[in-house]
């Protein structure tokens, strides 16, 4: 079943939240659409996209489901990244809804106006990332000729949104419970593609039989 995330951020100020918060409870009660959850950040814009809770939103949404901020510069630190993220969730279906800025982009083709911004979304994206590409490739050469050795550590695993939950994991694996229940009963949040990497990476199907 489709639902509808409102994702709230601010740098420090909480009044700032509840204010964000105010302006879509009215949007919606306006358009007659119900926010079924919300993911508030009070954190600058300057921080990590995980910290932003960003990667996190973007498990929780599904094709079909709805995203709904008060204005563009919530979703991400830079032009190139916001226009990635919206070209990416569009991509996968998703419909987002800018109040100040008065867009709503989605996957409809029967929409032009919103075609035309998806198109436009989608080339800019493409540049940037080419960008991205570019000045990634120079910073990994120049420390490349300075000696640096790259790469991470052989057998780093980063943080995950499942980390706080990973007993609770094991126990239902264990119980023969499946991916999606897991995901939709009793976590209720997540995907079953992220969860299914997170136990293949954790390797939680063999510490659960071992359990057992």
């Amino acid at each position: 079943m489709s639902k509808t995330v409102s994702y709230i951020r601010a740098s420090t100020d909480k009044q700032d939240i509840k204010n964000q918060r105010h302006e879509i409870l009215e949007y919606g009660n306006r358009e007659g659409m119900h926010i079924d959850e919300f993911i508030e950040v009070t954190i600058s814009s300057g921080q990590s996209s995980r910290k932003r809770r960003i990667e996190e939103l973007q498990e929780r949404l599904e094709p079909g489901d709805a995203l709904l901020v008060t204005e563009l510069s919530r979703l991400g630190r830079s032009t190139g990244e916001v226009i990635i993220l919206i070209n990416d969730l569009v991509a996968y279906g998703v419909t987002i809804t800018i109040i100040k800025q008065n867009l709503r982009l989605s996957d409809d083709l029967r929409d032009m106006t919103s075609k035309v911004m998806v198109t436009l979304l989608a080339l800019f994206a493409e540049i940037e990332r080419d960008f991205i590409s570019l000045r990634t490739k120079e910073a990994l050469a120049s420390k490349k000729d300075q000696g640096v050795i790259l790469g991470k550590p052989k057998g780093t695993i980063q943080t995950s949104i499942y980390d706080k939950d990973r007993g609770r994991i094991e126990e239902l694996l264990s119980l023969g419970v499946p991916q999606k229940r897991i995901i939709e009963r009793h976590l209720q949040y997540g995907t079953t593609k992220s969860l299914s990497y997170y136990i293949k990476t954790r390797k939680l199907k063999k510490l659960a039989g071992k359990s057992s």
